[in-house]
């Protein structure tokens, strides 16, 4: 069975990153998309508000499962035997971090390999700290995440008084 594992913050979920789920899913028997509980970024959802978010984007893809996990990507891939990392790319800004990325992984496992999945065109300018900065100002996300993660930003961003608030846009 090929196992891949798909990992990100994922904070939120987009469209962008379910697409990428659906291709991987056709690829693989099994694909466990991993939410990083730990990472360089502030996150604006809990890590339960990121796994119910997730749950509730990939129910139709019965082979795509969710881990969360808190250490090296390549010991979780190895922890549920995958043999695959997947990584989206939205465009040429995002090669250079991503080999950087691949190549320390390959470093710490020469087994796992990474395939990198390019975005689609109407997916490539969407990215989890663009929707939150959208949606800090009230406006549309409509169409770029799913309808439960659009009531949760929302939510999240209600009070103006929101410290998460984003208006760099």
């Amino acid at each position: 069975m090929s196992i891949a594992i798909y990992p990100g913050t994922f904070d939120p979920v987009t469209v962008g990153h379910i697409h990428i789920a659906e291709r991987a899913c056709r690829l693989f028997d099994q694909v466990v998309i991993a939410i990083a509980d730990q990472n360089y970024k502030r996150a604006l959802f809990s890590l339960e508000e990121r796994r119910a978010l997730m749950e509730e984007a990939i129910v139709h893809l019965p082979n795509c499962s969710i881990e969360v996990y808190d250490s090296l990507t390549v010991d979780l891939a190895r922890k549920i035997g995958a043999n695959a990392i997947i990584r989206g790319l939205r465009a040429v800004s995002d090669y250079e971090y991503e080999m950087q990325v691949a190549a320390i992984n390959k470093y710490l496992d020469e087994g796992i390999e990474t395939i990198f999945l390019m975005s689609c065109a109407e997916y490539s300018f969407i990215s989890s700290s663009m929707i939150k900065q959208v949606a800090s100002s009230n406006a549309r996300v409509a169409g770029l995440v799913t309808p439960g993660v659009e009531k949760a930003l929302k939510s999240k961003f209600a009070d103006n008084t929101n410290p998460e608030s984003l208006n760099s846009l």
